[in-house]
């Protein structure tokens, strides 16, 4: 399981020429090439720059001949990548002609890729690989030639390896970016869509973080790697294709029928076998395949067939399972029997190496056998050895050692003090080891000549058949990386039934209407944690309620996530969920601080509000708490009604936008219109004698108060909270008053004038100890 984390890098080449971007970046985890054909992308680069932030590469390749718009956007880059929670990415310039269009294709044709037959020829594999790379996107095949360029000189993955061998790729992947929905990083944050912990095993703090009560912890039942990884990938690219999404909901609503539970059961089985499939193609492109690898591709290879049975015996209209069904080919069962045939995983495992079952090699079967029977023959060849040797000799052995030979092994007489003394007439003198002397003969030279280093031979021809077989692998890697890619999108689904069972998830419904309707909304995380959680609705309209004003306790982060959540294409914790179309989630909710920004906390806010007013749509949804609360009072509620008004101009083609305030100024002083557009909501709440009960549930309406006395006695500070409403000072009583303070000194002081100093039994560390120590702490 170590051995399945690998560092995982990527190092792209971009390329944007008269308002086109290409992209290509190389991931040495599965040892990919991903591509973005051309598309276009203004000057600001705004494509470009949600690509690096989702790929985060360690370098980025460009050429040296560039626009000056890319040229301040990487400067720019370099500049504020320490600033966030990305490394800051090398930037390596090669020149203009290493970008050259039949350059990079050249460079794209003439290199050997191990997934394409090696029976090939030169015209077939042209074709071969254009059904792959979208040669009609120049840029693209300009900055994947010059990826391929940075490739072969850094030597990526193979910097140890003899310069024969070339970096490994073992496929093509297009790169998609399309109809994602908008979020930056402090939105994932504050909706803990993730959460790093730091690992409470000491032994795993050097690998990193842990998971934490995220979004994704909750949802991550996923039973192999690349199911996770895809996890990952969706909530990091929620999607507006409803198609899409809706695929994907009719999966999850199979899964969650009563009778598909026993095929949940065993897909779930299957998956559980599924292994790092790229990584073991990488081993056998450098040959360094190990015997646990053949296990794993065998367990892997054995499973998706299992896989492809099950999917083949589930209804067609589902796409996931038809297109299973017919991408899992016969190559699997092929590669399956092949190993099968080949492999000897009992002799591997004894042996720790690659070894092969009888029957595949008759040659190698002959030398086996001669080495089994070498024990009863070398001990004939002992017996007349002996009769030959002094009588003072009492015993010998022919003994066979790899690399060297046979040698006549004979124990070391108390005569044989000296080197001199080793010598025998007739033997050739080896080497003492462990109280023998080893020699050579000539009936074990004659071993030599007949039968020669059999362990090496076999071991020799074992590893010759052990790459034909890795080259038969290879030549079929592509079914396996689409099992990597459609188990992943499997086990996905499988993960996201199992929470949407276990916690009565509903399944959303997508309107192209602007607004959407949530009966009884939850918060998946939030629910979790409560003994007892109250849902409440949310409605937002076309025309109506599209801004909604919230005062006093809330959970306006609720609805963010059902929304969220039905955009990855899970269910959503609701009765009832209908989602409008939403193209970016934009929020204002607390700040994540950095020194090294160099900006106020109030600065921070003002950008995060100023990025929702720039960017955000009608089809936008916008989370704001408490702004304005990082300066005065008079600025902070200026500005929140300035930005609120800003909304209510643009009419129905302001976004969704849900603010928690405690601005009550803000609807006493009527600073806002009166319109259908804004809704004033608060928690319901009822005052019995001196204690307030909440009853956490949303309803129409203003607080006109904050209640801020009874939460201080809710946290505990009940004498405070009676200080504030009935209008007295605040004391300290952590601290002893002056007077206590002068009254214990002054007995400290009388004790110790009391001491006979003089007095040989007077134990004066007893004193200190004792009577000292104690009154000091308590007075300072």
């Amino acid at each position: 399981e170590q051995e399945d984390r690998e560092c995982s890098d990527t190092h792209m080449s971009v390329l944007w020429y008269a308002g086109q971007l290409a992209i290509t970046y190389y991931d040495t985890e599965d040892c990919s090439v991903y591509f973005m054909p051309d598309t276009p992308d203004n000057e600001d680069l705004k494509l470009l720059h949600k690509v690096i932030g989702e790929v985060n590469p360690q370098c980025i390749v460009t050429t040296a001949k560039q626009d000056q718009n890319i040229a301040k956007f990487l400067s720019n880059l370099t500049a504020t990548a320490g600033d966030k929670d990305i490394a800051k990415p090398e930037i390596v310039l090669f020149p203009n002609i290493d970008f050259g269009l039949e350059v990079s294709k050249q460079r794209i044709l003439s290199r050997q890729f191990p997934f394409i037959p090696s029976h090939m020829t030169a015209t077939e594999k042209i074709l071969y690989l254009s059904s792959i790379i979208p040669f009609e996107s120049p840029l693209m095949i300009r900055a994947l030639g010059g990826l391929l360029k940075f490739l072969d000189r850094r030597r990526v993955g193979v910097e140890l390896e003899e310069s024969t061998i070339a970096v490994p790729i073992l496929a093509f992947k297009k790169f998609v970016l399309s109809d994602i929905v908008n979020m930056d990083q402090d939105t994932y944050c504050v909706l803990q869509i993730f959460k790093s912990d730091i690992h409470p095993s000491v032994y795993k703090l050097s690998s990193g973080l842990k998971e934490g009560f995220s979004l994704y912890g909750i949802l991550n039942r996923c039973k192999c790697k690349w199911g996770e990884k895809l996890l990952r990938l969706w909530l990091t690219r929620p999607t507006r294709n409803l198609t899409e999404l809706n695929k994907r909901l009719d999966v999850i609503h199979f899964f969650l029928l009563a009778q598909n539970h026993e095929t949940v059961l065993t897909l779930q089985g299957c998956l559980k076998n599924i292994k790092n499939v790229p990584l073991i193609l990488k081993r056998m492109t450098l040959s360094h395949t190990k015997v646990s690898d053949w296990q794993a591709l065998y367990k892997t290879v054995y499973s998706a067939v299992c896989l492809r049975d099950t999917c083949r015996s589930l209804p067609n209209t589902i796409e996931l399972f038809q297109t299973i069904s017919h991408v899992f080919t016969d190559d699997l069962q092929y590669i399956a029997s092949l190993i099968s045939k080949v492999v000897d995983f009992e002799g591997s495992i004894s042996e720790n190496r690659f070894t092969v079952r009888p029957n595949v090699d008759p040659t190698i079967d002959e030398k086996k056998r001669k080495l089994m029977g070498l024990s009863d023959f070398l001990t004939e060849v002992a017996r007349k050895e002996l009769e030959t040797l002094d009588n003072h000799i009492p015993s010998c052995c022919v003994i066979y050692i790899p690399l060297i030979g046979f040698l006549l092994s004979i124990p070391r007489l108390p005569t044989m003090v000296d080197k001199s003394d080793f010598e025998i007439e007739g033997l050739d003198f080896m080497f003492l080891s462990e109280g023998k002397l080893h020699y050579r003969s000539a009936r074990t030279k004659e071993l030599d000549s007949l039968l020669g280093d059999l362990h090496c031979e076999i071991r020799d021809q074992e590893t010759l058949i052990m790459h034909q077989l890795q080259t038969k692998v290879l030549e079929k890697s592509e079914v396996l990386n689409s099992v990597i890619e459609y188990t992943a999108h499997l086990d996905v689904l499988l993960a996201l039934a199992m929470m949407a069972r276990e916690n009565a998830y509903c399944r959303p419904h997508f309107t192209h209407r602007h607004g959407f309707h949530i009966k009884d909304g939850r918060h998946p995380l939030m629910e979790l944690c409560a003994k007892t959680f109250v849902a409440n609705p949310v409605n937002s309209g076309e025309a109506t309620r599209r801004i909604k004003i919230i005062t006093g306790p809330n959970s306006s982060g609720k609805s963010s996530l059902i929304v969220f959540m039905a955009l990855i294409g899970s269910y959503v914790p609701a009765t009832e969920a209908e989602i409008g179309v939403i193209d970016g989630i934009y929020t204002r909710i607390h700040s994540r601080e950095s020194v090294s920004v160099g900006l106020s906390t109030f600065m921070i806010d003002l950008n995060q509000v100023a990025k929702a007013v720039n960017n955000a749509t009608e089809r936008s949804l916008v989370l704001i708490d408490e702004f304005g609360k990082g300066t005065n009072t008079l600025d902070g509620l200026s500005l929140l009604a300035a930005v609120l008004r800003y909304w209510i101009n643009q009419g129905t083609q302001c976004p969704q936008v849900f603010v928690s305030t405690n601005f009550h100024s803000l609807m006493q002083l009527e600073l806002l219109p009166d319109t259908p557009l804004l809704e004033y909501l608060t928690m319901e709440t009822h005052q019995d004698g001196e204690e307030l009960i909440f009853f956490y549930q949303i309803k129409q309406g203003m607080s006109s108060v904050s209640h801020a006395a009874n939460i201080a006695a809710l946290a505990g500070g009940v004498e405070v909270s009676e200080l504030i409403r009935n209008g007295k000072a605040i004391k300290r009583i952590d601290h002893p008053s002056h007077g206590d303070r002068m009254e214990k000194c002054k007995s400290v002081v009388e004790k110790f004038l009391c001491l006979d100093l003089d007095d040989p039994h007077m134990d004066l560390e007893d004193f200190m100890r004792k009577e000292v120590l104690p009154s000091a702490a308590s007075v300072l």
